[in-house]
């Protein structure tokens, strides 16, 4: 373990931005995560871990500690399921294809989705109709105050749309150091009516489809509409699908009788926020070396050595169009420091 100095954090965000910790140290281990936090002499940390949920807006004036902690492994198993570990610091899609090449069933409709392990509980992350909590057994946490470890179940996390206890009254209390995930192994319960994922499965000719299928389905889909961090800074969906009452989704179709929803309940509704963004013009648009994908609305985009200050300006004005034309209120899903 090492600490560095004035170190760029560019290749710890998948925005791409530029911005420059005073301080840096990457830790793979329990003990040096431990050690790290006791340090006296560096109280402020910025804890990072995949990058894909974070707008940074200006340099840091602390410690970065970078989460790298790494493993997988098969807790228990029975003749229909097992309980995975991953560590915080595997990356999700990769842990994702782990578990697939195992035949291991439940995540196959989370694929390609940017980030880390540690940080999906937090998120409660999801895509195409499956959500963390639906295969989520435990996480382990470390409490920053008291150093020790804690164990949280499915009812602790108390799990929401992208929410959850880590968002809330236990925000900035913890660093998640792993996640148990119950995964099933034969008779797996597909989920192919959300999205396109039915469509793309008969373009291929699959009448019959595996995990393995789905997952493959979820990649195209996502490669077809959403930019490769790798190659155009983002960070995925940058705001919360906004859910509504029923009243004002009423209110809503008076002016536009095409608007979509999702039921949440019996009183809510969930409209896209990429659909209110595009009705509002903002899709496409291009402002210099940042933007709106052109492909998806609700993706941010830096083209490459935008600030993120920039992008941030645009997310508070793509926000106050949504609300002065729909009166609905959108949130930005991803943190801005």
């Amino acid at each position: 373990m090492q600490i560095l100095n004035n170190i760029s954090l560019k290749p710890y965000n998948t925005f791409g931005i530029d911005a420059v910790a005073k301080h840096f140290t990457s830790v793979s281990s329990i003990s040096d995560l431990k050690t790290v936090l006791t340090l006296e002499n560096h109280p402020n940390k910025l804890i990072l871990g995949g990058g894909s949920n974070l707008l940074l807006t200006k340099d840091y004036d602390g410690l970065a500690l970078h989460v790298n902690l790494k493993g997988i492994e098969i807790i228990s198993e029975d003749e229909n399921t097992a309980i995975v570990k991953a560590q915080a610091g595997e990356n999700w899609h990769e842990f994702v294809i782990w578990c697939l090449k195992h035949d291991f069933g439940g995540l196959e409709n989370l694929s390609l989705i940017p980030g880390n392990v540690g940080t999906t509980p937090i998120q409660n992350i999801g895509a195409y109709g499956i959500e963390i909590k639906d295969t989520f057994e435990s996480c382990e946490a470390i409490n920053l105050e008291s150093l020790q470890f804690e164990s949280f179940t499915k009812e602790d996390c108390n799990f929401g749309y992208r929410n959850s206890t880590f968002k809330q009254e236990n925000k900035g209390k913890y660093i998640i150091t792993s996640v148990c995930f119950k995964l099933s192994k034969k008779n797996h319960t597909l989920n192919i009516n959300y999205g396109t994922i039915a469509n793309e499965l008969e373009n291929n000719g699959i009448t019959n489809p595996t995990i393995q299928d789905i997952s493959k389905a979820v990649i195209a889909i996502r490669q077809s509409k959403l930019p490769d961090p790798k190659e155009i800074g983002n960070s995925g969906s940058f705001f919360k699908n906004p859910v509504i009452s029923k009243l004002e989704f009423n209110e809503l179709l008076k002016n536009f009788p095409n608007a979509p929803s999702y039921p949440i309940s019996d009183n809510e509704v969930k409209v896209p926020a990429g659909w209110l963004i595009e009705k509002t013009g903002f899709k496409g648009k291009q402002f210099g070396n940042y933007g709106v994908h052109k492909k998806q609305a609700l993706v941010l985009v830096n083209y490459g050595g935008a600030k993120g200050s920039d992008i941030f300006n645009l997310s508070k004005l793509i926000q106050k169009t949504v609300k002065r034309l729909f009166d609905i209120s959108i949130e930005a899903e991803v943190n801005i420091l």
